[in-house]
């Protein structure tokens, strides 16, 4: 249940979206708060809070680029700094259509193959945004800060969070061996300057049959987007192999390694060392967090195959 908005919020909101009321809250992470609008008219639209950490200006900027290659809810109104609304906000069109995880739960024949190479090309447009250096984003203009992103030393990076993780000593120690070898491999690579959107997964592409056909039709929630490497994305992507199926997985590879150019030899290993970054924080949520055992186990199984632990 949403409690009443602000007086200032109310206001922004009434300005920018005549006739618009809240319907109920949507699914928006620990980070914003997602609002479900409609008008008179029947028309949706989504409210975004920015609750911890206001990337406000650097999703309006991205759904603006981005939405030239690939599916992104289009943006209605923002107040980045809260001059107006009394708060970061961003309204946006509501996207129609079924979360990715949902429909792989259960593919019929061939329609995994389906949803694997349109997720592919869809990533593939993504990083074919160019910037002229790596870095996250800061603020509007989408200019990349230097430093953070995975160009990074991942056995820095890991020891930075050692104090947070929650492992026992055996799957710490597997922890940083494997840092210490994906660090090598990434060693190998030249830096990208590409656009990344670092939460690239099921829970934030929606899909819709159009036409007996299976489309993406909305990338979500770019509020971890850098520039760098698009090969962080396909390692977020095949992280865990089984929620996905083999044939999804083939697909998508397939899909996304002949609409991204070229790619670096060992390319599967590359995504597997750049998703490290990502794994490395999930382990420092509560270990009662739902993704928390998946992440341990594929971290073990990983330094198990690599590092010999």
């Amino acid at each position: 249940m949403i409690s009443k908005l602000p007086a200032a919020l109310s206001g922004w909101l009434a300005a920018n979206l005549p006739g618009g009321r809240i319907a109920g809250e949507l699914s928006g992470g620990f980070r914003n708060q997602n609002i479900a609008v409609v008008t008179d008219g029947g028309e949706k639209f989504v409210l975004r809070r920015y609750l911890r950490g206001n990337t406000c200006a650097v999703e309006r900027d991205l759904a603006e680029r981005a939405g030239r290659v690939v599916p992104v809810p289009g943006v209605v109104a923002a107040d980045p700094d809260g001059v107006d609304a009394g708060e970061p906000v961003l309204l946006s069109r509501f996207a129609e259509g079924v979360v990715l995880d949902r429909v792989l739960t259960g593919p019929g024949p061939g329609e995994a193959e389906e949803l694997g190479r349109r997720v592919g090309s869809v990533l593939a447009a993504i990083g074919s945004i160019r910037f002229p250096a790596p870095g996250f984003f800061a603020g509007s203009g989408l200019t990349p800060v230097p430093g953070g992103s995975e160009t990074g030393d991942l056995v820095s990076f890991a020891a930075s969070r050692a104090g947070d993780l929650r492992l026992d000593s055996r799957d710490r120690a597997a922890l940083f061996a494997l840092a210490e070898r994906d660090q090598r491999v990434l060693d190998a690579v030249e830096p990208v300057a590409r656009l990344v959107h670092a939460d690239f997964n099921g829970k934030n592409l929606l899909v819709a049959r159009k036409s007996g056909r299976w489309e993406v039709t909305a990338v979500l929630d770019w509020e971890f987007a850098y520039s760098g490497n698009p090969l962080a994305d396909v390692g977020n992507v095949l992280r865990f192999p089984d929620d996905t199926g083999p044939a999804f997985g083939a697909a998508f590879a397939e899909a996304f390694l002949a609409d991204s150019g070229p790619v670096p030899g060992g390319w599967r290993e590359v995504s597997a060392a750049l998703d490290l970054f990502a794994l490395v924080d999930l382990l420092t949520l509560p270990d009662t967090h739902p993704l928390h055992a998946k992440v341990v186990a594929a971290v073990r199984a990983r330094a198990e195959s690599t590092c010999a632990l």
